[in-house]
């Protein structure tokens, strides 16, 4: 068997191409799989060299070094050293006030970005803990840890895929990946060859990623891709790096610089000028301490760091996560938000906006059926059924269900039949069943 490619070649495969619109018979040759699965041994020798299957994140450092690198900001440390001044000084009212200030501002924006940082971990959770794999010849159950490029992977409906992968084998197999592209419906995936030239996600029908949904059907997978190495995992450690500094932090330490070059040279002045005029050096230092810690605005940190706050606190209650607070300030300061792709930005459901008939009038009609259809119709509701009733009240109550036709991939429909208990004047004989069809559009 060949060994896998490392992280490092399979990162630089990945940049240089899509790796589903390779030929599957490559795929496997690379990959070194074979219909039997891994050997245990082999997965063994392969996940020592490609790792766990986990999102491995940047060293962290340690929350007291990240409160204390708070401290950097110019303007933090003017307030610092004007306090420490004060307590020289004797000033110890202006101590105890300067430095609450300072401890509460900085202490408020570090709790915020790490309640931010908290709930961006959850991205960690989409991940299955347990997969069945064929390993040996056989089926069995490991950890999705444990999955290494070459494993061969049993997946059915209700699974969550554990890596990325080609598809072998599949039966009826559709897959919710709206948690990479925002769409709502579930796609479709089959063996194969997506067309040259393709290389949007979306559209790679003969692939499957880590964190998607198998919404129903069944399939065997080749992981290809591993932990970070995955989409998911790019997004992940893309969210994890540190980022680089935004104009309005850029901007607030350049006004904290300006700060301290203005009150540090003010107190050389003032000195000077007092020096020239033979005054008491002590008295002309304690003058321009006074004068400095005067200029100095002791609660500009505070009102920064509430106001931004309560920026975070309005966005999370429209359910926006704001990881960094300075990044606030970025979003206000836009008039135009141009991006490349809508469904990433929405909630991943639809809402109904219109039911029309066949000549496009409005018509309450149209509604009925089709929302006694989504009332009515057993087994799994599609997001199309959820709008439907959630879109408006129908009384269903002189309804009956007689039967139904479910869903099936030959007619991708599924049918009901319904009586309201409306006597037809034939003598008595006879009962009107209302039947109707409604198409599925995820399916058909």
């Amino acid at each position: 068997m060949h060994a896998p490619r490392s992280r490092r070649q399979e990162t630089s495969a990945a940049a240089e191409g899509s790796w589903w619109r390779e030929p599957l018979s490559e795929c496997q040759a690379d990959l070194g799989a074979g219909s039997d699965g891994l050997s245990s041994k082999e997965a063994r020798h392969r996940l020592r060299i490609s790792g766990p299957n986990t999102f491995q994140d940047s060293p962290k450092r340690s929350l007291l070094v990240q409160f204390l690198t708070r401290f950097k900001n110019p303007l933090v440390i003017v307030l610092l050293v004007a306090s420490t001044i004060s307590l020289l000084t004797q000033e110890i009212a202006s101590f105890a006030i300067i430095n609450i200030i300072v401890i509460l501002s900085v202490t408020l924006d570090f709790i915020q970005e790490y309640r931010a940082e908290r709930a961006a971990e959850h991205l960690r959770e989409m991940v299955a803990v347990h997969v069945t794999v064929m390993r040996d010849g056989y089926t069995r159950t490991v950890t999705v840890k444990n999955l290494v490029p070459g494993d061969l992977v049993l997946l059915a409906a209700g699974n969550l895929v554990p890596a990325d992968g080609r598809v072998i084998e599949a039966r009826d197999l559709f897959v919710n990946q709206s948690i990479l592209t925002g769409e709502p419906y579930p796609v479709e995936k089959h063996p194969g060859e997506v067309p040259p030239g393709e290389a949007d996600l979306q559209n790679a029908r003969n692939a499957l990623f880590m964190g998607t949904a198998v919404t129903s059907g069944t399939a065997k997978m080749l992981v290809c891709r591993t932990g970070n190495n995955t989409a998911i995992g790019q997004i992940a450690e893309y969210v994890g790096r540190q980022k680089a500094p935004t104009a309005f932090e850029q901007g607030t330490r350049r006004f904290g610089l300006m700060i301290m070059r203005l009150t540090f040279f003010l107190v050389l002045f003032v000195l000077l000028v007092n020096a020239l005029f033979h005054r008491p050096l002590l008295e002309s230092f304690l003058f321009a301490v006074a004068l400095a810690v005067g200029l100095t605005p002791e609660l500009l940190p505070m009102v920064v760091t509430v106001t931004l706050s309560r920026g975070a606190i309005r966005m999370a209650r429209k359910k926006v996560i704001v990881k960094r607070l300075a990044s606030i300030q970025n979003l206000g300061s836009m008039d135009i938000l141009c991006t490349d792709k809508t469904g990433t930005l929405t909630e991943a459901r639809i809402r109904l906006a219109q039911h029309l008939d066949a000549e496009g009038h409005d018509s309450g009609r149209v509604l009925q059926l089709a929302y006694l259809n989504s009332h009515f119709a057993s087994g799994l509701r599609n997001p199309l059924d959820t709008a439907i009733l959630e879109h408006q009240q129908i009384d269903v109550t002189a309804w009956k269900k007689i039967d139904e036709i479910p869903f099936d991939f030959e007619r991708r429909r599924v049918s009901v039949l319904l009586d309201d208990g409306w006597q037809q004047n034939t003598g008595g004989q006879g009962r009107s069943g209302r039947y109707f069809t409604v198409i599925d559009p995820l399916r058909g």
